[in-house]
Order: C-alpha cells, then sequence, then structure tokens
C-alpha cells in the first residue's frame, strides 16, 4: 500500500468521536480561544471598533507584535505557544527577514486560511449573540 492510500484510509477512519482518534486532538486545538482570535486577526478581521485601513479586510502577514497588540489579554508565553502549534500543524508559515533587529512575521496557509473561515464564523456568532447568552445566564441564575 502506498503512502498516499495509506492516508486515504486513514482519513475515511478519523472519527472525534472515538477517544483516540488524532481528529479529536486536532479539534481540542483549534476550538481554543486564542487559535481562533490569532486565524481572525492573521485573516484580516476587524472589529467594528477599529477604524479602516488600506489593508485591513483580507489575509495579510503580520509581526508577532502586531498580534499581541491585536489580541488584548494573551500572554507571551501563550502567543508563543499557540503561535509554534499552528505553524507545526501547517496552518500558518513564519518567516524570519534577516534584518536589524530581525523581522519575524507570521501568515496564514491555504490550510489555514480554509479554517479561517470557520473561526470568522465563530467569533461573529460570539460577538452577535452574547447579548442574548447572558440574558440567558440570567434567567437561569434567577431560578437557581
Amino acid at each position: 500500500m502506498t503512502a498516499a492510500q495509506k492516508r486515504a484510509q486513514a482519513k475515511v477512519e478519523y472519527d472525534a468521536f472515538l477517544a483516540q482518534c488524532p481528529s479529536r486532538q486536532l479539534l481540542d486545538r483549534i476550538s481554543d480561544k486564542w487559535v481562533v482570535l490569532i486565524l481572525c486577526a492573521l485573516g484580516g478581521d476587524r472589529s467594528s471598533a477599529e477604524p479602516s485601513t488600506v489593508d485591513a479586510g483580507g489575509p495579510r502577514p503580520m509581526r508577532y507584535s502586531e498580534i499581541s497588540r491585536r489580541l488584548a489579554g494573551v500572554s507571551q508565553k501563550m502567543l508563543t505557544q499557540t503561535l509554534r502549534s499552528l505553524e507545526r500543524d501547517g496552518l500558518l508559515t513564519r518567516t524570519v527577514t534577516p534584518t536589524v533587529p530581525v523581522t519575524v512575521s507570521y501568515e496564514l496557509t491555504d490550510l489555514g486560511l480554509s479554517l479561517h473561515t470557520m473561526a470568522r464564523g465563530m467569533r461573529s456568532w460570539a460577538q452577535t449573540h452574547m447579548g442574548d447568552v447572558l440574558a440567558n445566564r440570567d434567567a437561569y441564575d434567577a431560578r437557581a
């Protein structure tokens, strides 16, 4: 059996409902809030509070410091770990430019861009329905 045939067979056998399925581990990683926000940031998503810029609205490379500023509250350690895991999974590329000081930028790969669409949808859903969720929480807590 060739490597391509083995991959095709394994793809059929992936079932996230099974405890040992590697796709379950991937689901765990890509459902992380920092992953979703990094994908959205690198995909060019803006919040309604941000002013429009010429390059906003589409995927673009970003430097570490830009991503860090964009993701309020992320620690340096968490951002570094998350970027490394996304690079390892092939969702983004890290490019080092030999300048003084060295410039490092991150950009979504085609695989990362395909996931960006869903991440953007989750972020949008959360922002749109947060009021409903808060009202439901208040109603639930009032019953308890």
